[in-house]
């Protein structure tokens, strides 16, 4: 594949690391705290919030990467309704990328026993918390706990979805349409 068809290779890694980032994340938030021993909870709360904070800032630099490197352009087979999707998918995603982090980082710092439980990044030093959402009065901090934790929720089946269409579109185009839609965001 020629080089023109294919992302950069720091646009790849950066890809792949989030990617790896949301499926881990998602399996913490979503699926293990159910089924694990109660004092392994607070670990995997806390990893969660570690990767979210960690595809926050790499999230920060996939912007300032792409305003600097533009992608490689869509294959000219491709209708322009895919392209039209596909652009506004990935535009999704990105504010996802940021939606996601910002949401539970101030659901968070909004937490009642936020105090008790501080949020070291990934066991090293002390997350902060935001302190101006932290000094607010209990009751208005349970509405931002509360609220935002909703938000989070809800951008999470949105993302769930928008991840679906991705994977799917970059199938149906590498499997369907014969395009090697997959090899411009592999390692080369």
């Amino acid at each position: 594949m020629q080089a023109a068809n294919r992302y950069t290779n720091i646009a790849i890694a950066l890809h792949w690391i989030v990617a790896l980032g949301i499926v881990i994340n998602v399996t913490l938030a979503g699926l293990w705290p159910h089924m694990l021993p109660d004092d392994a909870v607070r670990p995997a709360i806390d990893t969660h919030k570690s990767i979210g904070i960690t595809i926050l800032g790499l999230a920060v630099l996939r912007v300032l990467w792409r305003f600097g490197h533009r992608p490689p352009p869509m294959p000219t087979t491709y209708q322009k309704w895919e392209i039209a999707a596909a652009h506004w998918a990935h535009v999704l995603l990105y504010l996802i990328l940021f939606l996601q982090p910002l949401t539970g980082w101030i659901m968070d710092s909004a937490y009642k026993d936020a105090a008790l439980h501080p949020m070291h990044y990934f066991g090293t030093f002390e997350f902060p918390r935001i302190a101006w959402i932290q000094s607010l009065p209990q009751p208005l901090k349970e509405q931002i706990h509360s609220g935002f934790g909703k938000v989070h929720e809800y951008t999470a089946y949105v993302l769930y979805v928008l991840l679906t269409a991705h994977i799917g579109g970059a199938l149906k185009h590498q499997v369907l349409d014969r395009e090697p839609e997959i090899q411009r965001m592999l390692p080369s």
